[in-house]
């Protein structure tokens, strides 16, 4: 079968959907609703980004939430907010995107890169365990691709040396975790709203936390130092404008109402191509199906713990060896465009530059070698089409 890099026909030729989906007429009428009163930004009196901050706050099982510009200025806020600084150390895992190590050089402390569980590419308890030193004071899960991070042990090894934990949900809209929801697992949860994210407003970020003295003081980092309650020109402590508008507050409000059914979904068209991926015969020169009874690509597994994984991205690993840059190109002449993944956090010179400390992560070079991801406008298609992410790979495979 030729390729349709070298001429033949491709896989498919039908557009993926689009993300973010067209507004809904609930957003329309919100958005037009802010729009009209004048009332734009957060502080000119109207009650869309609390609304929005309670809204998602319950959602995670908590009291209290924060709207912020963005989830790496939430991370940020929520290190700053627990007290997290210069001298520092804050545990991240070695296969996530940049800004969970850059919000913690945003705080003035040191990022230690430790590396994730081999099989569900999540920060592994042994990795985080083996970092630790007398400056660790917090660690920061992520909740990676929408799965749970495994949080009991996570958050055991945290009580045991006294850390704060600051789980990094920015893909995790709706996942849950031994029938608890993230983002309240821990001391703080972070939530993103930029332009791919499962809620979008473009940009936008939420920080969720149990403990009122947090939220208060995530609240005072976020509003330029004033204090809940206080004088509006009185600034007890140093903060910034970190604050989300009005605007993207209704644009996001409606979704809380249809994001199960998106998950659902999604997690359809994951369930099907798992059942298409285990139809790929092993490519010739391959015996059987390798020694570890593998076939040729599979779905990353969930973490332990998982009762909802929100599949903000399907991870699939290759079991055999191929040329990355010509596979993500074939795939895409094929009309399934998937995507590379992250490269590990140890190996990025402009955070070891400005003073992250790597680790030894194997399971994270691994990662960024055998693993690719189905991204969510893809996971959002009819699972009556996941078949053509599996011929695609099938005919790549095994050209």
């Amino acid at each position: 079968m030729t390729l349709a890099l070298h001429g033949g026909a491709p896989v498919r030729t039908a557009p993926w959907p689009a993300w973010p989906p067209p507004l809904d007429e609930a957003q329309r009428e919100l958005v037009t609703t802010v729009l009209d009163s004048g009332q734009w930004g957060a502080t000119q009196g109207g009650s869309m980004c609390a609304d929005l901050a309670a809204a998602l706050a319950r959602r995670s099982g908590v009291e209290h939430g924060v709207t912020v510009g963005n989830a790496t200025l939430g991370l940020f806020a929520a290190l700053r907010g627990l007290g997290v600084g210069p001298g520092d150390e804050v545990i991240v895992p070695a296969y996530t995107f940049v800004a969970s190590a850059t919000a913690v050089l945003l705080a003035g402390a040191t990022p230690v890169i430790a590396d994730v569980d081999p099989a569900d590419l999540h920060l592994s308890v042994p990795a985080a365990q083996a970092a630790l030193t007398p400056r660790t004071v917090a660690i920061m899960p992520v909740h990676l691709a929408g799965s749970p991070a495994d949080m009991d042990p996570l958050n055991a090894l945290a009580a045991r040396h006294g850390l704060a934990v600051i789980e990094d949900a920015a893909q995790a809209h709706g996942a849950a975790y031994r029938g608890r929801p993230v983002g309240g697992l821990g001391d703080a949860g972070v939530y993103s709203f930029q332009a791919s994210k499962a809620m979008t407003a473009g940009e936008g970020g939420l920080v969720v936390c149990r403990e009122e003295a947090v939220h208060d003081a995530v609240w005072s980092v976020c509003n330029l130092g004033r204090q809940r309650g206080g004088a509006w020109y009185g600034h007890p402590s140093v903060g910034w404008n970190l604050r989300l508008t009005e605007i993207q507050a209704a644009l996001l409000l409606p979704w809380l109402d249809r994001l199960d059914q998106e998950i659902d979904r999604r997690n359809a068209f994951c369930a099907a191509v798992e059942r298409e991926l285990a139809a790929i015969p092993m490519p010739a020169g391959h015996d059987g199906e390798g020694a570890s009874g593998q076939r040729p690509v599979t779905v990353v597994p969930q973490p332990p713990g998982t009762t909802r994984d929100s599949r903000h991205l399907l991870m699939l690993r290759l079991h055999v060896p191929f040329d990355r840059s010509f596979l993500l190109a074939a795939l895409a002449a094929e009309g399934v465009p998937l995507d590379g993944g992250y490269p590990p956090l140890g190996t990025m010179a402009a955070l070891t530059g400005a003073g992250a400390r790597p680790e030894s992560c194997p399971a994270a070079v691994a990662a960024a070698r055998e693993v690719i991801w189905v991204r969510q406008s893809m996971l959002m298609d009819d699972p009556g089409n996941a078949a053509q992410i599996a011929e695609a790979l099938a005919k790549v495979l095994t050209s």
